[in-house]
């Protein structure tokens, strides 16, 4: 398989695999500490130990993340954006406001919330802040980087504007962070360890200093007091490695996404971009082309791992919400796919890739 789906997950990187192994600890983890498993809110030296490496871990995510705030470990972002804006409102009454291209996890908090949509435009990106729409002492909920085109949001001009009627900023900066600069507006930011080679199942809530948010969650007090449930030591461990990884290798894994990405503008040439070229994060290639299905060409082309959408949403048969938003026609949307690279994607791999779509196309009557 050629793995061309990074916006959905990506692999695992050996360094937060080695990192996590001492923590998940137990019988036949003698080579790693078997001691590893202990709970981090136990006072013994085990739970010194694993508490300790949680903490190495915070400070490693939030390298990555604006000065003058906190990291709360979650579940995933889904969690962390639902803690933010569900919670985040019952403090911040004024209303809400959203983009209309906001992950699922972010939109069907704002349906349920009664939020303002705030529109983009053809390109995929967000028009200028409206302030008839931006709420008064509320929140607005601005991605950093569209999962579904990759067009990065202005996501500073956002939180001016919302700063201006003393509303707070709440970033979904998942498919961004350690891949491009997050600016310092931002008053909340969700991010995800899955999406920068860390291990599934946990992500963070950057809370910025003097924001109150109330806890997500009552029982033992983890987490600061606010999300109470026992800490994984090696999910934390390996959401640490891959943060310190992403901060190493920044430079070096960004100059690899731009000559896939040229690569791959050359080998499909013939069809047309989905949102705007710049600003975009390059690792994130969302196309289409007349007369073709995407979903028969990944059905044709099934030894290729890649996408049509949101991996969230592409088994249900909707076109895609961001598309619709920026004025799509259906047919074209369905006629779009996305394919995802990163760190581990070699040149070799892609061209290989993109060949067997192309026949796959070839098949469906497209040259």
């Amino acid at each position: 398989m050629i793995y061309l789906d990074y916006q959905a997950t990506t692999p695992l990187a050996p360094e937060a695999r080695e990192a996590m192994l001492r923590w998940l600890g137990g019988p036949g983890a003698d080579d790693f500490g078997g001691d590893g498993f202990a709970n981090p809110s136990s006072t013994h030296k085990a739970g010194r130990a694993a508490a300790a490496v949680v903490e190495v871990a915070r400070d490693r995510v939030a390298a990555l993340l604006p000065k003058g705030g906190r990291v709360f470990f979650t579940s995933g972002a889904t969690e962390a954006l639902n803690w933010a804006l569900l919670r985040g409102a019952e403090t911040m009454p004024g209303g809400v406001a959203g983009l209309s291209i906001e992950h699922a996890a972010s939109l069907q908090c704002l349906e349920r919330l009664n939020a303002a949509i705030l529109p983009v435009d053809g390109e995929g990106l967000a028009l200028p802040p409206d302030t008839a729409l931006i709420p008064e002492g509320g929140i607005v909920a601005t991605m950093l980087v569209n999962n579904e085109v990759g067009t990065v949001q202005p996501v500073a001009e956002f939180s001016a504007a919302a700063h201006a009627k003393k509303s707070l900023l709440l970033c979904d900066a998942v498919q961004g962070y350690g891949r491009v600069a997050i600016p310092d507006g931002p008053d909340l930011i969700a991010i995800s360890a899955h999406k920068i080679h860390g291990p599934k199942g946990i992500g963070a809530l950057w809370v910025r200093d003097g924001v109150d948010l109330p806890p997500l969650m009552f029982g033992g007090a983890q987490e600061q007091g606010m999300r109470s449930g026992t800490v994984s030591p090696a999910l934390c461990a390996g959401f640490g490695a891959a943060a310190a990884l992403a901060a190493e290798r920044f430079d070096k894994d960004a100059s690899h996404v731009e000559r896939l990405w040229s690569l791959a503008r050359d080998l499909l040439s013939e069809w047309t971009l989905n949102g705007a070229e710049n600003p975009r994060y390059h690792g994130n290639l969302n196309i289409r082309r007349e007369g073709v299905s995407g979903l028969r060409l990944m059905s044709d082309a099934r030894e290729i791992a890649f996408s049509l959408g949101s991996a969230c949403g592409s088994g249900s048969g909707k076109v895609s919400h961001v598309l619709r938003a920026m004025g799509v026609r259906e047919t074209d949307a369905r006629a779009s796919i996305r394919l995802g690279w990163g760190r581990y994607t070699s040149e070799q791999e892609l061209r290989d890739g993109l060949n067997v779509i192309k026949d796959a196309a070839r098949l469906q009557g497209v040259n």
